[in-house]
């Protein structure tokens, strides 16, 4: 009972800040939402007793929103002063997040402790003669390992996107020419001077 009340809960409030992280109209406010949805689907992974993934959701993809907001920052070109101005405004709302995750995280360990059933139910998600780490990595290399492979072009393709997309020319900054450097010719870059004894500075 316990395990199914903290599933609902856990479910209702990863739509519901899925559904403000494409609703919101301030970025930080997205970025925010998106790290409480994060927690919530690691909290989802818990209960059907893939931990590592929880960990790799929490480590990897929150700490991802990091780059994202430094991207947002860079294409949007937030006013942080703007920000700071406001930022006492919505204290009350950054705490009340900051309860609904202390909640979730007291969720998690109530069913942890109180209901044994479940703790056999997270026991028996895997095989009992390896971990869920080197379950996982056998489904992955294995099974699908050409999915795995296209997952990583498709991240490769985003990340030189988010770079093309950000990459502004400034007037007044110089910048690298390589085939002006590869055609220069060696007279135009160095000059041999014969100094003769007792000429030197």
């Amino acid at each position: 009972m316990i395990a199914a009340l903290a599933f609902y809960i856990f479910s209702a409030i990863l739509i519901a800040s899925a559904l403000m992280v494409i609703s919101a109209r301030n970025p930080v406010h997205s970025v925010l939402f998106l790290i409480l949805a994060f927690f919530n689907a690691a909290a989802l992974f818990v209960l059907l007793g893939a931990e590592f993934l929880a960990m790799i959701l929490v480590i990897v993809y929150v700490g991802a929103v990091a780059v994202l907001f430094l991207f947002v920052v860079m294409m949007l070109d937030v006013d942080f002063a703007e920000l700071k101005k406001g930022a006492l405004r919505y204290l009350p709302f950054g705490g009340l997040v900051g309860l609904v995750l202390a909640a979730e995280l007291i969720l998690v360990g109530g069913v942890w402790a109180f209901a044994p059933k479940a703790q056999q139910a997270l026991a028996s998600a895997t095989p009992a003669h390896m971990s869920n780490t080197e379950a996982l990595g056998r489904i992955l290399y294995t099974d699908y390992v050409y999915y795995f492979q296209i997952a990583g072009l498709v991240l490769l393709v985003a990340m030189i996107g988010a770079i093309v997309l950000t990459l502004r020319r400034r007037p007044g900054v110089r910048r690298q020419s390589i085939a002006r450097q590869n055609a220069r010719d060696p007279a135009e870059t160095m000059d041999v001077v014969d100094i003769k004894p007792g000429q030197g500075a």
